[in-house]
């Protein structure tokens, strides 16, 4: 994705915001922005301290110190998480520098810097791992550079140094880009300007054609690539996920939000460009509002509309039921998790589904979309931990925002939130389906 112009800049908004961006405005000051941008490539410099926001737009539970003891060390964080200047925290996987292999670290957003720790027994290991100066930063996202890893942001500093990093969600990511952006451009206030609502309404610009727009899809180095996906325990081939074509006309600049590029994607499959493939994408061309058509959901499947085949997957190849991974998405996140046999702490992207009630959890290093393990929840017990010492079970030296479940079948699975907050919608959310 080309750096913004020196002149002008395009921020794509949320699904209800855009904002192409006039750098030689008038300053209106250092205030927070009021909605998630995707954003295009914006050089900024160090950041002032400011609020932080957590996943999803709620409270940040990055004001907390991860994995502190409970009492003193847990209010004294919470307290001081301002005067720390810790804007947000969390876990994303980063791609390395010289292996480009992908881990777990845990992010920790200061004033100027972006600081990532190792993850291991349970807790992060100090001092940090690495540092990423925000002095000149740029920013992309939603960066399309791994077909395979559609939510990633890219930092570029001003050495020319890129980092990678890939949230767990959509959400995330932007929430992620939001916080890294705001930080560098804090710093500048003739930058920092509140992002405007675009109207309901999308009209295509004329000298833009839907032919030309499919045909840009197609290129075989910079349009979208279609590949196996699998939805209900089916694989579709030659398939691309919702949210993918989203950032994918964001990228390159078709629309200039995510509501406009879910209409224009709705607006191809009303002139038979694209078909909705699998039971998510569709249910949804059955609403009456041209905007709520396409999804733009990692779970909504999409073909060209000449390309819409599929295999059902030989049982060889599942070891997991049609069933288990058939309902609806509730939730998901990056949680830690105690291992059965070795009892050392992973982090895994857990994504809870409802009717049936199953909780899954993957290796987010590896590329492939398939689950490591999971179970039903049916009958299913969980509960908080406490946080004044390491519970009978759980192996390390952990403390903090433990939460247990119980099987029907009596395994125990120790898991770990990185707060109390993640902690308890996690335990609430798992409770609804037990």
């Amino acid at each position: 994705m080309a750096a913004a112009g020196a002149g002008r800049e395009r921020l794509a908004g949320s699904a209800t915001g855009g904002l192409t961006k006039d750098l030689r405005a008038p300053s209106v000051g250092a205030a927070r922005w009021k909605s998630r941008p995707g954003l295009t490539s914006c050089p900024g410099r160090p950041a002032a301290s400011g609020s932080g926001r957590g996943p999803g737009g709620g409270a940040a539970p990055g004001r907390r110190r991860f994995l502190g003891a409970a009492g003193t060390e847990e209010r004294a964080a919470r307290d001081g998480a301002m005067e720390d200047g810790v804007l947000k925290e969390g876990f994303l996987v980063k791609r390395g520098h010289i292996v480009h292999n992908w881990k777990a670290r845990w992010f920790i957003l200061r004033q100027n810097t972006l600081l990532y720790y190792k993850f291991e027994g349970g807790r992060k290991v100090t001092p940090p791992k690495g540092r990423i100066l925000l002095d000149g930063c740029t920013i992309t996202c939603p960066c399309l550079e791994y077909e395979n890893r559609p939510l990633l942001i890219k930092l570029k500093t001003q050495t020319s140094t890129e980092y990678f990093l890939e949230a767990c969600s959509r959400e995330e990511r932007d929430a992620w880009a939001f916080e890294i952006t705001g930080a560098i451009h804090a710093g500048q206030p003739g930058k920092v300007q509140q992002l405007h609502l675009l109207k309901n309404s999308f009209k295509l610009p004329p000298h833009i054609s839907l032919h030309r727009i499919v045909d840009k899809m197609r290129d075989s180095s910079c349009g979208i690539r279609p590949s196996p996906n699998m939805e209900q325990g089916s694989t579709y081939k030659k398939t691309f996920i919702g949210s993918s074509l989203v950032d994918w006309l964001l990228s390159n600049g078709f629309a200039a939000s995510r509501l406009e590029a879910v209409t224009l994607a709705s607006v191809l499959m009303e002139e038979n460009f694209l078909r909705p493939v699998g039971t998510r994408s569709m249910g949804a061309i059955r609403s009456g509002d041209l905007s709520e058509q396409f999804l733009d959901d990692s779970t909504a499947l999409y073909t060209f509309a000449e390309s819409c085949k599929k295999k059902i997957s030989p049982k060889e190849e599942i070891s997991l039921s049609t069933m288990e991974l058939s309902g609806t998405v509730v939730k998901q996140g990056y949680l830690a998790k105690q291992g059965h046999k070795r009892k050392n702490w992973k982090v895994r992207r857990f994504v809870l589904r409802k009717d049936p009630g199953f909780l899954h959890y993957y290796d987010p290093s590896k590329e492939e979309n398939r689950p490591v393990g999971g179970f039903s929840l049916r009958g299913s017990l969980v509960s908080a931990l406490e946080d004044n010492g390491v519970p009978t079970g759980v192996k390390g030296n952990v403390q903090g925002n433990l939460f247990k479940v119980i099987t029907k079948d009596d395994i125990h699975y120790y898991i770990q939130a990185s707060s109390k907050a993640e902690r308890s919608e996690w335990i609430e959310a798992i409770k609804k389906l037990t």
